[in-house]
């Protein structure tokens, strides 16, 4: 007669307790492979995917914000809806609306209006949907946003460190160029991020700010001025968008100033790390540029991190109430890591 495979106990009920272990294991193993193979629809609901509108006062598009989202999900569980808010309340409302008679499985919303945010998150809560917030708060729900104020602290390092290696014992200014007092975009936190990183490092550094009202074309005037009122000063400049840093690079050009200046600006977008065949400012063989860096903001990438955090949210997981996009000072030395060549994100 063959042996058991274990000794009965004196009860004579412990395989009964090994086999509930053993089928509950199982059962918790094929829900979990159940909730990893199911696919989910998500929709997003872009700010605008108007041509020539740039967000976030950065060089960024809502087309390419749609685009990281589209290549995202390829490899993902995930089919997309898309809706594109067109920066109009009533639209972003009715989209809600249309995303809610589709019952989605999540819903993700960029919007700027506080109060249409506060009428989405109201009709996405009675149909019952999950909401994820982009740069801006929806009702109490997950925000994934950019982080204004530490990117401008990065930048005002970078500038303010390039000071005290360069120009020890010199007059220096920092001047911040863009549209300064502009309420839109959350620019007043990348300001006072600026301000922040320069001051952290160099405490007597004179500020002046130079306001474009987003007038790219006033950057060669207002630059200028000040650098022909200093002929014997330095300058940090930290442009608040790449556009308005290619511009104050031309202006030091023309006023005959450009050893007397270095610049990082916001956004590293394609008018200035370039593409394959585009004229590169930041690129390794570039490395005199006046330009040191751009601080990334990485808009062309959002669905990478966006589209994570929504199946996280789906599949029952904690996800931190805020999430911020990790800014990096982009440069001549790390620009091929973080935007090759051959354009592969």
């Amino acid at each position: 007669m063959s042996s058991p495979l274990w000794p009965a106990p004196a009860s004579g009920r412990r395989p009964n307790a090994v086999l509930v272990v053993l089928l509950a294991a199982a059962v918790l193993a094929a829900l979990h492979a159940g909730a990893e193979d199911r696919r989910y629809t998500i929709a997003f609901a872009n700010l605008t995917e108007e041509p020539g509108v740039t967000l976030e006062a950065t060089g960024f598009m809502g087309r390419e914000v749609r685009d990281s989202f589209v290549l995202a999900a390829r490899r993902l569980p995930v089919d997309l809806v898309f809706y594109d808010n067109r920066r109009d309340v009533r639209t972003a409302l009715d989209n809600a609306a249309d995303a809610a008679r589709r019952q989605v499985d999540l819903f993700v919303e960029y919007f700027h209006e506080p109060t249409a945010n506060d009428g989405v998150a109201r009709t996405l809560r009675e149909a019952r949907i999950p909401v994820l917030a982009v740069n801006y708060a929806v009702g109490d729900a997950p925000l994934y946003t950019a982080d204004n104020a530490a990117a401008g602290r990065i930048g005002g390092e970078a500038l303010a460190d390039f000071a005290a290696r360069s120009w020890q014992g010199r007059t220096v200014f920092g001047l911040i160029v863009g549209a300064v007092n502009s309420r839109q975009d959350r620019l007043p936190e990348r300001v006072q991020g600026v301000i922040e990183g320069l001051r952290g490092r160099q405490r007597s550094i004179r500020i002046v700010n130079l306001d474009t009202q987003g007038n790219h074309a006033t950057v060669a005037t207002l630059v200028g001025r000040v650098v022909a009122a200093q002929p014997n000063a330095k300058f940090l400049i930290a442009a608040l968008d790449d556009v308005t840093a290619l511009a104050a690079k031309s202006a030091l050009e023309g006023a005959g100033r450009v050893a007397d200046g270095a610049i990082v600006s916001f956004g590293c977008d394609r008018s200035i790390h370039g593409g394959a065949s585009d004229r590169k400012e930041i690129d390794p063989s570039n490395r005199g540029s006046i330009v040191l860096g751009s601080v990334a903001f990485y808009l062309d990438r959002y669905g990478y991190d966006v589209l994570p955090l929504a199946l996280r949210m789906l599949r029952g997981e904690a996800v931190a109430a805020r999430t911020t996009t990790t800014h990096k000072l982009i440069t001549a030395a790390n620009v091929f890591r973080e935007y090759p060549p051959y354009d592969l994100q």
